[in-house]
Formats: C-alpha cells, structure tokens, sequence
C-alpha cells in the first residue's frame, strides 16, 4: 500500500482512499443517519405503549387500495375486507397453552394475543421474561374474510374453545377453536408442539374465502443495526425482503414457501413446504408491511413464533435457516456462522469462539498478508533509489514511473500488495458484522470478567480502547514510505476514528477486531525482525 511515488500515486491511493471512504460511510451512515431515527421511533414506541397498557388488542387496517390480481381460484386481495370499527376486539382470553419453550394465549377472535418466551436467556432489561408482540397490533392467526359482512360478523364474534388450559410441554397436544357465523363456520384446528412450534388446519363451510395472518413483526428488540420486517422465501430459493417503512403498495407473492416478519432476534413464521403458498404483503398506514396467506376455503400451514434460534429452526426444516438474514454479505456470513457455531460446540464460550475464528481468518489469509509484509519491507528499502529517479526525471512523470515499475519488478516488490489484505478483510469483516449483530445465540453470552453480553456494547469501553491502542501499534511498527502528506495524517487519524465508533459497538465485534489486531501486529511484528536481521547480515558482509 505504500507506493512512494508522491507525483502519480495512481491505484495506491485511490485504494486507501477506498478503503477509507468505505468504512467512513459505513460508521458515519450508522452512527449519524440510523442511530437519531431509532432513538425517536424507540421513544415514540414506548409512549404508545405506556398509554395503551391496557387496551385491548387491536386491527391493524392494511392499505388495500393497490392491491395485485387475483391468481387462479384465490380471491383478489382488494376484496378483502377490514373490520369496520378497530376497537371491537375483546382482550380476554379464551385459552392458554404452555410448551416447553413458551406461553401462547389465544384471544376471543381465536387469535394469538400473545407469546412469552419462558427460556431463562430470554429476558428483558428489567429481568422480566420477554413478550413478543405489542399490545395494540395486528396478531398472528387472524382470519379475514372477502366478504365485508362476513368479516364485520367475525370481529364481533367470540370463538368457542376445546379447551381453556393446554399443557403441551410433553407432548403435542390439538386445540379447536369454532367461530359460527350467519353464513359460514371458521374451524381452525391447532396441533401444539412441546418445541412451541405448530400445525393449523383452517377451513370455511359453504366456500368462503379467507386470508390469514402471521401478524406484525415482533417489537422486542428495533434498533439501528439490524434489518426489520418481513421476509419471503420464493420458490426458486432467494428471498425478498421487505423492511418496515418500505412498502407503498400492495404486492403478491405467488409459489412461496414461507414468510416471516421479524425483528433482530425473534421472528413469528408461517410455511408449508408441502404446497407452494401465494402470499400478499400490504402496507399498513405507517407503510409497513403484513403478510396475508391466501387461504380460499381451506389451507394447512405450520407455524412459529420466538427467537431467531439457527438450531431450532434447523431441527424444524433446514430451508428455515433463511429466516436468518444477514445482508448483502449472507453469501459470506451465512457459512461463517454455521463454522462459528461448530466451533462453538467444542469451546462452549462465544467469546473464545471469536478468538479462535479469528486466529482461523488470519491463518487462511496469512500468504496474502506475508506477501504484502514482505512487499512493503522491500518498499522501504528500494526508497532511497526511488528517490534518486523522481529527482532524475522530475520533469518526466512518464519515464519516473516506467522506471520505478522496473525497479520494482526487478527485485520483486509490488505497490499493491500492502492493499489486498486490506480489501479483502472488508466483506469479511462486514459478514462478520453482520453473524455478530443477528445471532440471538450472542444475545447474553458471557466471555470473562466485566462482558456478560457479547451482543451489547463494552459498558466500560476496555475493549475499544485495546482495539485503537493495537490499532495505533499496529500503524508505528508497520513500514511507511508514503511521501504524501494527506495520506500520513489519514492514517494517523484512523486510529482514533475506528475507537470513537467502536465505542458503541457490541463486544462481540469489538473483540474481532481487537483480537485481529493483535494477530496482525505479532505478524508484523516478525517480519520486522526477519527484515532488520537479513539488513544487518547485508551490512556485515558488505564491510
């Protein structure tokens, strides 16, 4: 990275330029742009639901006005009715139903009004066990009706239960909810897994067509880093993603798999990986989007409702693996993740587990950065002659830089090899940014002494501060032949730019690259050695 070449810098810094104006953007987009949105809409949240505490559940009213065809027998979307008045739905519950891994309550529109997460790693900042969902939004297993009268009739109502108590934390246990309407009887048929997870058989009589909901995203954890939203998985395998505050319109989804709205860490699903499903995303008035499954007279769906856990939806199908999304990087990220937790498996800490995969990325990438170590050793000492051409042929950019290319060539020194190390850490580190920031499996991890959560910040700022300090060390032993003055104090700088933005990054991600600096420095660190004894060795033979 250090072509001394003050006249034609060229690719070299244009480069660091790159570089620089990458990680910039990225810190200064999150920090400046994301952060002091977030904090409004966390604001506005918490006084919502400071004063609907005690209000009933509620319809979120979609916006139909943009609605898509209709496909084969499935009713158009702009059909669908919304209830009239969204302050009909009673709050009681009509049934509760205990897992192993939660606490389901269904409402008297035979609706999911709420899941507790029971797992003791699942709590909030004031040590209560975490809900997934607002009070006052749409809620998963809400049937809406194309006709208007029928759907005004189902949310008035009330569902009869075959059961008020479930206890499924052995084994699978069915619930029939029946809601008979003037014109039409709704059965939904609930089979409860001790895993939390669950089938639901819906059907109409006299062939009323219907949709069905998996709700709004949870509302647990809505920051600046992490996406938000919903996700569809497509019947070629990619995925598209939705995210709060996006959609203008409503949009069909034809030959699905299955579709999720989510947080950071939890995610409510509903699949079928048996029959392809034609799902609707429609923007609320705030623009966000809700899933719709289209359901005709009849449809079977499975569903899920709670962390975005990668062993919990593997074990209930690996193509739910997608439900954890990681960006444009996934490519990278997703089987970065699957090596982290295997190594995982055989360390048992997430904190050493990060250590050990960074020793594994410096190990893989070790030829480039040797190379390039080396490169700049060369560099270093090839800058007396360089100096000697720009001063010979200082009115002769074109023949300096001919010249120094030989030189270069001639005793195996490349410009560029400082650089390539360089870019390749940045899809890596971003992928890595990524696996740190969406893996619940952080969430409340401990390493040692004062981190207990690797998803969080430092809240003593230890690491950061390690970080910019290896940071710094790392630039002082590193050789600089950079005649220009602008890119010296960059790099200067830069130290202190990356500990100002780590400060506020969790831990996980701080001790990446903390650790990655220490690698980098003992690798560095050697070479030096290595360059200083062959100098030495030259200078006594020479004599």
């Amino acid at each position: 990275m250090n072509n001394p070449n003050n006249s034609n810098p060229g690719m070299q810094k244009r480069m660091l330029l790159m570089t620089v104006i990458v990680f910039a953007s990225f810190f200064a987009y999150e920090y400046f742009v994301l952060g002091p949105k977030n904090d409004k809409k966390l604001e506005e949240q918490k006084i919502m639901q400071a004063q609907q505490q005690e209000v009933a559940p509620q319809n979120a009213r979609p916006n139909v006005a943009n609605s898509a065809p209709s496909v084969g027998h499935t009713p158009q979307v702009s059909s669908m009715a919304v209830p009239a008045n969204n302050s009909l739905a009673p709050k009681s519950i009509v049934t509760t139903i205990k897992t192993a891994k939660n606490l389901i309550e269904i409402d008297t529109l035979g609706r999911v009004a709420q899941v507790t997460l029971l797992e003791e790693q699942y709590i909030d900042e004031d040590g209560k066990q975490i809900k997934l969902f607002d009070v006052a939004q749409l809620r998963p297993l809400e049937v809406r009706f194309s006709n208007r009268n029928i759907n005004d009739e189902a949310f008035k109502v009330k569902v009869t239960a075959s059961s008020a108590n479930i206890d499924a934390t052995k084994k699978s246990q069915k619930l029939v909810l029946t809601q008979k309407l003037s014109d039409t009887v709704l059965t939904k048929t609930l089979t409860i897994y001790p895993d939390g997870h669950y089938d639901v058989d819906i059907e109409t009589t006299n062939s009323k067509n219907f949709f069905v909901t998996a709700g709004f995203r949870p509302n647990v954890l809505v920051d600046m880093y992490a996406d938000h939203g919903v996700l569809v998985k497509l019947g070629d395998g990619t995925t598209e993603i939705i995210s709060d505050e996006d959609l203008d319109k409503t949009q069909t989804f034809n030959n699905t798999s299955f579709a999720s709205a989510f947080d950071r860490y939890y995610a409510t699903v509903l699949y079928s990986f048996t029959k392809p499903l034609t799902i609707s995303m429609m923007p609320d008035n705030d623009s966000n989007p809700q899933i719709f499954v289209h359901g005709n007279d009849y449809i079977h769906l499975s569903g899920y409702m709670g962390p975005k856990d990668f062993e919990s939806l593997s074990t209930l199908n690996p193509e739910l693996e997608s439900v954890i999304e990681y960006g444009f990087f996934t490519f990278i990220a997703k089987p970065m993740f699957t090596f982290l937790n295997f190594l995982h498996g055989y360390i048992g800490n997430w904190g050493w587990t990060i250590v050990v995969l960074t020793l594994i990325i410096k190990l893989a990438l070790y030829p480039l950065s040797y190379k390039g170590m080396v490169s700049m050793q060369k560099l270093k000492d090839l800058s007396p002659k360089v100096k000697e051409i720009q001063a010979k042929y200082k009115n002769d950019k074109q023949k300096a830089s001919m010249h120094m290319m030989e030189l270069y060539k001639k005793h195996g020194a490349n410009p560029m090899g400082g650089c390539l190390p360089i870019v390749l850490q940045i899809p890596v580190f971003f992928a890595i940014y990524r696996v740190l920031l969406n893996s619940i499996e952080l969430k409340g991890a401990e390493w040692i002494f004062w981190i207990n959560d690797l998803a969080l910040m430092d809240p003593y700022f230890v690491l950061p501060v390690l970080m910019g300090a290896t940071m710094y060390l790392q630039q002082k032993i590193t050789p600089n032949t950079m005649q220009d003055e602008m890119q010296k104090k960059i790099f200067q700088f830069l130290p202190v730019i990356f500990t100002f933005f780590f400060l506020w990054f969790p831990a996980g991600l701080t001790l990446y690259w903390f650790i990655n600096n220490v690698f980098t420095v003992s690798q560095q660190y050697y070479i030096n050695r290595l360059f200083d004894k062959k100098r030495e060795e030259k200078k006594v033979l020479t004599k």
